[in-house]
């Protein structure tokens, strides 16, 4: 019998257990030919877990993105098509189902707990990089809290940061602790090459389980917002407006007897012309949301990425050279944002 370290037997125990309830997903988009007629093309593809035994996978939503279909590839080397269920740009996080084969046990993934991650923990990162279906790959926790932006206005905070070995094809796949459990899902990696440099981040899987049920039940996440029309500060506004600031956010207008308003949030009311809009000036200036500052419109996202509407959140504004303190309710963000 070949001698196993103790550290080899971990790893083979996590891989033998779990590799199975990983998935390898495929996309087909659509694309417009010299005639300009819809035409199907291979999309891309990356790794997704399996977290119900009705065939719910976790995966990010870069994986699916503009996808035309979505096929879910088995160990077993079976193909079938599934469907996405909800996503989550904000958090780059979706949930596709797919229907088992009859009378097939799925194997699932357990959710651990991110809250309680240590650096210089060791981790294990499954998943398809290059289309190498369940590879496995073993670091330890980099760093925690790692706020990365992902968009112009999205910032996901508290990633974890790994070593382990990530590449394409890796995003979605979980990272998982020595017992087998998702504490993570594979988003990303730093890389200047193009290949991976041990830099790679990971959706902490506690924004995960707050977000899944939701995608499952509503398909999408249901957040708060201030109902108000706001505006990032730039250094042409401050020099016109004379602002006390260099950073905030300027409230132009707010909903006519809306929360914002009832609070005491007060808006604008000298309108200039910038580029094809209008700015309200003479308003607050708001300089923080639930216990983030908030000196860009992402860093408003990302303090209310995990309220909801109905909820109360303090709010810190800058009114005549004096910072006054709020509560204001949050109204639902995409109503808000829609009008």
């Amino acid at each position: 019998m070949i001698p196993y370290t103790e550290d080899e037997r971990e790893n083979i125990t996590v891989y033998e257990q779990f590799n199975e309830a990983v998935v390898n997903i495929t996309t087909e988009t659509v694309a417009i030919n010299w005639f300009l007629e819809p035409v199907p093309q291979e999309g891309g593809s990356g790794s997704g877990s399996i977290i119900d035994t009705k065939g719910y996978v976790l995966t990010n939503n870069h994986v699916i993105e503009k996808a035309y279909k979505v096929f879910v590839n088995l160990a077993d080397g079976t193909q079938i098509e599934g469907s996405v269920v909800g996503t989550d740009p904000e958090n780059d996080l979706a949930v596709i189902k797919f229907d088992p084969p009859r009378g097939a046990q799925l194997k699932v993934i357990p959710y651990g707990d991110s809250a309680g991650l240590k650096v210089g923990q060791k981790v294990l990162a499954i998943g398809n990089p290059f289309a190498l279906e369940r590879t496995l790959t073993v670091g330890i926790v980099s760093g925690l809290g790692r706020p990365v932006q992902t968009s112009r206005q999205n910032i996901i905070r508290d990633m974890i940061q790994t070593d382990a070995s990530i590449n394409p094809g890796n995003s979605g796949g979980p990272l998982l602790d020595t017992q087998g459990r998702i504490i993570g899902i594979n988003t990303m990696i730093y890389s200047p090459s193009g290949g991976s440099v041990g830099i790679g981040f990971a959706v902490p899987v506690n924004t995960a389980k707050r977000v899944v049920a939701e995608l499952i039940q509503y398909g999408k996440v249901r957040r708060g917002w201030i109902d108000a029309s706001v505006v990032q500060i730039f250094p042409a506004l401050v020099r016109y407006a004379k602002l006390p600031v260099e950073s905030g956010l300027l409230v132009s207008r707010t909903k006519r007897n809306g929360f914002a308003e009832r609070a005491g949030i007060r808006q604008g009311s000298d309108p200039v012309r910038y580029g094809s809009s209008v700015i309200y000036l003479g308003g607050d200036i708001i300089t923080s949301v639930d216990g983030m500052k908030t000196q860009s419109l992402a860093d408003l996202y990302s303090s209310l990425e995990d309220n909801k509407p109905g909820e109360k959140v303090a709010v810190e504004i800058l009114r005549g050279g004096k910072t006054v303190k709020m509560e204001v309710t949050l109204a639902d963000r995409e109503e808000v944002l829609n009008q």
